[in-house]
């Protein structure tokens, strides 16, 4: 029986379509044991998921992975997607498309695409990717977006060795007519906080590109809109992860697994169902995974008694399983959390360690 009242529906469903991808970043949010090709749904799997999604009220697809443009009947799921009456985006490397095949993927119906960048200029940006020609590839499809009807976002992930290009990554998302920039501190979850010691930044840097993104967005107001996802570890107060947990968005992986957030996986204990074996509506309403940590029932002090407690929702579990050993303690990134103090004196030690090789993500 559930223990909560009925949820609202999903505002947003995040297909993961595989976890293949031709960049090796060393800051993805993948899982560290990536799923091969042979455990990917097939075109039906996601044909049907995708109806029951639209049935369920979900209003916005997100195709991600990996790298999505690696699934052949990528074009053909947009179009589903779209009949039915979703909004579709497109969440990629790009180092994949060429005008025909983006033209194709607007034919079938796609609103926006969102093109990550790793630097501003191409030998840092291959570096971090650990793909040559990469960031030239991503600018001439960066282009070709706007031309082609659709709405344009670049993804500028953010860390200690690339936070100096701050300046010119916004310069050059204004250039490329992007509608919308994001710039976001390495979050640091799979292969991000198995690489931390390289990438978090010193505290100086980070408030710097604070002020940065301050005055670039009072400027640029009414023509780029700037969001900003600030670093955990040098945060007072947790960030609202996923919108709460299991309250506006699904995460399918590649192997038809049902997640409340991308990183949930991670919790030992959940377990997953699986679309196409329940309902999906009796999976999002009802899922064991999805009732562990919704609304506020399970709450340990100082979250139990917190005025925020319906505003964060207690931040985010992974990360509070990673950094506190507990999926159901008090983010530490919260000024209330026992280990608040611990958490931004490790951000402190490690910001100013040498440390600069990666540990890329591979299959």
């Amino acid at each position: 029986m559930n223990a909560h009242p009925r949820p609202a529906p999903p505002l947003a469903l995040m297909a993961e379509l595989t976890h293949r991808c031709p960049l090796q970043c060393p800051y993805c949010s993948n899982p560290l044991e990536l799923l091969k090709v042979a455990q990917e749904r097939d075109t039906q799997f996601w044909l049907d998921l995708i109806a029951e999604a639209a049935n369920l009220g979900v209003l916005q697809i997100h195709f991600s992975g990996g790298e999505p443009t690696l699934r052949p009947d990528l074009a053909a799921l947009i179009a589903h997607a779209t009949a039915r009456g979703m909004y579709a985006n497109l969440i990629t490397s790009a180092v994949l498309l060429n005008e025909d095949k983006l033209q194709a993927l607007a034919d079938a119906g796609l609103g926006h695409v969102q093109i990550s960048i790793q630097g501003a200029d191409p030998a840092t940006a291959d570096r971090i990717g650990n793909y040559k020609n990469g960031h030239a590839k991503k600018l001439e499809i960066a282009r070709l977006v706007p031309k082609l009807g659709m709405s344009l976002t670049i993804n500028a992930v953010v860390h200690r060795q690339n936070l100096d290009q701050l300046p010119a990554m916004i310069d050059l998302a204004e250039s490329l007519n992007a509608d919308r920039l994001e710039v976001a501190h390495v979050q640091y979850h799979g292969w991000a906080l198995r690489n931390r010691a390289a990438l978090i930044p010193t505290r100086e840097a980070f408030e710097a590109a604070d002020a940065i993104v301050a005055e670039r967005r009072a400027a640029l107001r009414g023509k780029m809109v700037i969001d900003y996802v600030v670093p955990d570890y040098y945060a007072a107060k947790p960030k609202t992860c996923m919108g709460g947990w299991g309250q506006k968005l699904l995460n399918v992986t590649p192997d038809g697994r049902v997640l409340p957030c991308h990183a949930a996986d991670s919790i030992p204990g959940l377990e997953f169902e699986r679309a196409g074996v329940l309902p999906l509506q009796e999976i999002w309403e009802q899922g064991s995974a999805f009732e562990k940590f919704r609304g506020t029932g399970w709450m340990q002090e100082p979250c139990a008694s917190c005025a925020l407690k319906e505003a964060d929702w207690g931040g985010c579990r992974c990360q509070a399983l990673s950094l506190a050993g507990n999926a159901a303690a008090t983010d530490p990134v919260c000024h209330l959390s026992p280990l608040h103090g611990e958490i931004q004196r490790l951000a402190e030690s490690e910001s100013r360690a040498d440390h600069r090789e990666f540990i890329y993500r591979r299959l």
